[in-house]
C-alpha cells in the first residue's frame, strides 16, 4: 500500500476530503474542532500539564522549587527511592485525562493514544535521548485478549513515531495474572507485583547495556512500573526511565 509523506499534496487533499465527510470532533466532550485527534479549547483549559517543579523521580508537583529540595526529590522518593532512575508524567491525572485515558484502556478509542502521546512526547524532552529504547507495561495475555490491544503499547509506539525512538512493544511480560490493584495500597501494590514482570529472553540481547524508558498510562504508587524496572535492570539494562501520560497527584496509589 502506498503511504504519503504528511506534506503531500495527496495527503492533504485527502484529509481535506475526510474532513468534510467526516467532521473532526474532540477527543474530549465530542464538539467540533479544525482537525482530528485534537482537543477544543476548553478541553484543552482542563488539562493540568505537569512542569518544573517536580519530583525528578517520580513527578509528583512541588509547591515550590524551593520544597524539592537540592536534588528535587520528594519525601517519599527520598525515604523508598524508586528502581528507576527519572520518572515524568505528562499531566494530572484528574477528570480531563481521566476522560481520554479510561476510554482508552477500555473502550476502544485508540485513538487518543496519539494524543496523549504528543503531551508525553513533551514532557519526556530531554530524557529521550538517540539511545533510548521504548518498552511498553504489558498486559497478561489473558487480559490482552479480553481487551485486544494493550494501551501503553499503543503510547509507546505512537511516542515512538513521534520522536523516532525505537519501540519494543513486546520486550516485557507478565509472568502470571495479579488481581486488580483497584483499592489496594501502597505496600499491598507492591506486594502484588513483586515478580510478576520478566524480559521476553529473545529481546535480552538487544536490552543489555540499553537506556530504557518504560511507558505506561498512568503512575501512582509505582508498582507495577517498579516491576517493570526490575526485570529490565536484572537483564543488564544500563539505565531504566519512566513515562506516564498521567500522574495521579497528591497520592501514591496505583500504578
Amino acid at each position: 500500500m502506498t503511504r504519503f509523506p504528511p506534506s503531500s499534496p495527496w495527503r492533504r487533499t485527502a484529509t481535506r476530503l475526510l474532513d468534510t465527510l467526516f467532521p473532526p470532533s474532540c477527543l474530549g466532550c465530542g464538539e467540533a474542532v479544525d482537525r482530528a485527534g485534537h482537543l477544543c479549547a476548553t478541553c484543552v483549559s482542563q488539562i493540568h500539564l505537569l512542569a518544573a517543579p517536580c519530583c525528578r523521580r517520580c513527578a509528583q508537583p512541588f509547591a515550590s522549587r524551593a520544597a524539592g529540595g537540592p536534588d528535587m526529590t520528594c519525601t517519599s522518593c527520598t525515604r523508598d527511592p524508586p528502581p528507576w532512575a527519572q520518572g515524568r508524567a505528562a499531566m494530572v491525572y484528574d477528570d480531563m485525562p481521566r476522560n481520554l485515558i479510561l476510554p482508552l484502556k477500555y473502550a476502544d478509542r485508540t485513538e487518543n493514544a496519539g494524543l496523549l502521546a504528543r503531551y508525553m512526547a513533551r514532557a519526556a524532552m530531554g530524557l529521550l535521548g538517540p539511545d533510548s529504547l521504548l518498552i511498553p507495561v504489558p498486559l497478561h495475555r489473558i487480559r490482552l485478549f479480553g481487551r485486544r490491544y494493550n494501551q501503553a503499547g499503543l503510547l509507546a509506539r505512537a511516542l515512538g513515531r513521534l520522536t523516532g525512538s525505537p519501540v519494543m512493544v513486546d520486550g516485557l511480560e507478565r509472568i502470571r495474572a495479579t488481581r486488580p490493584l483497584e483499592g489496594l495500597g501502597r505496600s499491598a501494590r507492591h506486594d502484588v507485583m513483586r515478580g510478576t514482570i520478566g524480559v521476553r529472553a529473545r529481546h535480552l540481547a538487544a536490552i543489555r547495556g540499553r537506556h530504557v524508558i518504560v511507558v505506561d498510562d498512568v503512575m501512582t504508587t509505582g508498582a507495577t512500573l517498579a516491576a517493570c524496572t526490575h526485570a529490565l535492570l536484572g537483564a543488564g539494562a544500563g539505565q531504566v526511565d519512566v513515562l506516564a501520560a498521567a500522574r495521579a497527584c497528591g497520592q501514591h496509589e496505583q500504578q
